[in-house]
């Protein structure tokens, strides 16, 4: 099967969304633009475009928390991309395992 991501609809950017493979939990979502995506699979580690600082960047890459990659899928509108990897260390940049660690009260 031939799949081809749709970078366009994003301005050259598609959401990721990044799931721990062992305990399933939602870990963080990100961008990635078509060199990241590239790279996080030639490379086996996760890659995304940092939309603030206009660049290229490997999770855990400074700070050790790298995020290995088991699978990634694609979405069936193929515009949004599912890593999922092990996670070394906290996924978020607080420190936190996840990004998602605080509930939304009414």
């Amino acid at each position: 099967m031939n799949i081809i991501i749709d970078f366009e609809k994003g301005a050259g950017l598609v959401p990721v969304i990044v799931q721990d493979a062992d305990t399933k939990e939602v870990l963080m979502q990100a961008y990635a633009d078509k060199e990241a995506l590239e790279l996080t699979l030639k490379e086996g580690y996760a890659y995304y475009y940092s939309r603030s600082r206009k660049s290229l960047w490997k999770k855990g890459e400074t700070s050790g928390h790298l995020q290995k990659i088991v699978k990634v899928m694609v979405d069936c509108d193929e515009d949004c991309l599912l890593y999922i990897v092990h996670q070394t260390g906290a996924a978020c940049h607080t420190g936190e395992k996840s990004c998602f660690f605080r509930e939304l009260i009414k």
